[in-house]
């Protein structure tokens, strides 16, 4: 009996690592000549790297965060479209990392699929889709990539069609003492200024697939909405990572802050209220959300076909906000998301008390006051 036998490729293993390893050999270009360049010691995808932090100076801390894509990537295996789930990967580790003022610089990840091969026939095709993505999402980051792991473990993993992952990152990022956000400078009257999100993220996809299963049956993602698939609109586009711009207005590893900004919410689980609710926890100040962004139109339609109260969809989804800057300075924030192309605008402010209150954009109850605890 051969190891084949068991669902591992030895050789066609040794290939996805090839694969990935030269895909993340194209990001080290990301970091050439600057804090994270990588050093290739060993040149193989199993050869020995490192990273250049000689220049670090002495109040710098350093730290890692870890995350994966969830159960987004089924909605990859049905389109069988994998070249954005990278873009979600990163998106939740990166834009987590910027949050607090750090930089992230070299992301790790590792790579679980039930098997790379069908009998005769193998999914290499759809792996270089995946490194397509990591190159592209990491040059969004602007983060390089010194992995590829992946293993073959079959069983384990399950999902829709015969080629089925898990898809999981750390990242290492660095900070300077005094550009860490810790939210202990918020104060009233502060100014919300949400970053534009156009699609789900990677959160709150297990409702979407719920719903979508339930108004369409088992094979939803065929149907069509307005000419599209359902699928391909559950996808695409795929989480907007915002870290460059963060970092920018934050001052990062080294530079000094271009904007001040009190504290930084990454709309992902839990929406507004749980994300929002968080950075301000430790304050006696609540929010109000007089004008934000509306929803994309595939969030209403899950509202109207999955019964979503709008008080549960900005619990669940991020509903148009990807992530809330709060700042004394939002012309300088807005102009700064402007040079990145990401569409900004002040939607509240800080206010007294423990409650934040949205003005609901969503589809049951627009322009009614919705009230949560902090």
């Amino acid at each position: 009996m051969e190891y084949r036998s068991a669902g591992v490729d030895i050789e066609l293993g040794n290939k996805a690592s090839r694969i990935l390893y030269n895909a993340a050999r194209i990001t080290w270009e990301n970091r050439k000549g600057r804090l994270g360049e990588v050093v290739e010691i060993s040149p193989d995808f199993s050869g020995i790297r490192g990273i250049n932090v000689g220049m670090l100076p002495k109040d710098t801390y350093m730290g890692m965060g870890f995350d994966g894509v969830g159960t987004k990537i089924e909605i990859a295996e049905r389109a069988r479209k994998h070249d954005t789930v990278a873009y979600d990967l990163f998106a939740m580790v990166c834009d987590d990392a910027s949050r607090i003022g750090a930089e992230p610089v070299i992301i790790g990840s590792i790579l679980d699929v039930n098997t790379l091969c069908d009998g005769e026939d193998s999914y290499i095709d759809l792996l270089q889709q995946l490194a397509k993505g990591y190159i592209d999402a990491a040059k969004e980051a602007n983060v390089a990539v010194v992995n590829g792991e992946v293993a073959e473990v079959g069983a384990r993993v399950r999902g829709y069609g015969e080629f089925n992952y898990n898809w999981g990152a750390s990242v290492i990022w660095f900070a300077r003492k005094n550009n860490l956000i810790t939210g202990k400078d918020i104060k009233k009257g502060d100014r919300l200024v949400a970053l534009r999100e156009h699609g789900f993220r990677s959160n709150g996809i297990s409702l979407v697939r719920r719903i979508m299963e339930t108004a369409y049956g088992k094979e939803w993602h065929n149907e069509e909405y307005y000419g599209q698939l359902l699928g391909d609109l559950v996808l695409i586009p795929p989480s907007r990572i915002y870290t460059p711009a963060i970092v920018d207005m934050c001052g990062g590893a080294f530079n000094e802050p271009k904007a001040e900004v009190h504290s930084v919410a990454h709309i992902t689980g839990g929406g507004i209220p749980e994300k929002l609710g968080r950075v301000l926890k430790n304050s006696e100040f609540g929010a109000y959300i007089e004008d934000p962004f509306e929803p994309f139109e595939l969030m209403l339609l899950c509202q109207e076909k999955g019964n979503v109260s709008d008080r549960e969809a900005y619990m669940t989804w991020n509903m148009g906000q990807g992530m809330i800057i709060i700042t004394r300075e939002p012309e300088k924030v807005i102009k700064i998301a402007s040079n990145y192309g990401i569409e900004a605008k002040v939607i509240g402010e800080v206010i007294e008390g423990d409650k934040i209150i949205i003005k609901s954009k969503g589809l049951h109850r627009k322009g009614k006051e919705l009230i949560y605890k902090k």
